[in-house]
């Protein structure tokens, strides 16, 4: 499967704003954003460029993209069933992202970035009702716990992520028991639960057209 192999920086670099792909990391001074606020290459210092209202549009959607990791067929496969649901479609594909399995044990903390959870999805470390799921895609319920496997937690990396869960904070729609490692899928979530600086619409505008 097709991903993302540069520094991930550089994307965050390229928004002009964090996007929290390199977990701990971008919450410390070295975060190449508080470093260099603007854009990668040469030319990013002193370019100024005026942005279009098409621009804008495929700014926002490549921003989204990259924080929840996805590659254009993904996202548009997302967009199209966001559609196809009753109710907001920019409000349903934010809901869609955020229901991702990886999505919601990087939101418990279980894993410093939406990379790394990926990854311990990917390995079999993540249990959902007690079932072993390796999908990062798999989509998740309102009453679904999540959890991890007795050996896994064990793991250093695991263990020190447990010990930072609850810094960032939890959204109201989960719920975390960090003495246990297990966490629930209490609602799903509501627009103002995503606290990501996202104008959905210019992603429907741009799709719409």
């Amino acid at each position: 499967m097709a991903r993302y192999k540069e520094s991930v920086c550089r994307l965050c670099r390229r928004e002009g704003m964090k996007l929290f792909l390199k977990g701990d990391r971008c919450f410390k001074e070295s975060c190449a954003i508080n470093r260099r606020a603007y854009p990668p290459g040469e030319q990013g210092r002193s370019r100024r460029q005026k942005i279009s209202g098409y621009g804008l549009q495929l700014r926002e959607k490549q921003k989204v993209k990259r924080i929840y990791g996805l590659l254009e067929k993904q996202f548009r496969r997302y967009f199209k069933e966001a559609e196809r649901l009753r109710g907001v479609t920019g409000e349903n594909l934010l809901r869609l992202l955020e229901l991702r399995l990886d999505n919601v044990v990087y939101r418990l903390g279980f894993g410093t970035s939406r990379n790394q959870a990926r990854q311990f999805v990917r390995h079999g470390h993540v249990l959902v009702n007690g079932k072993r799921v390796d999908i990062p895609s798999a989509q998740v319920r309102p009453g679904d716990e999540i959890t991890v496997v007795e050996a896994f937690k064990k793991n250093p990396f695991f263990f020190k992520n447990l010990e930072t869960a609850g810094s960032r904070g939890v959204p109201e729609w989960l719920s975390l028991d960090l003495e246990n490692a297990k966490g629930k899928v209490l609602e799903a979530p509501r627009r103002e639960h995503v606290t990501l600086e996202i104008n959905e619409q210019l992603i429907v505008e741009l799709y719409s057209k």
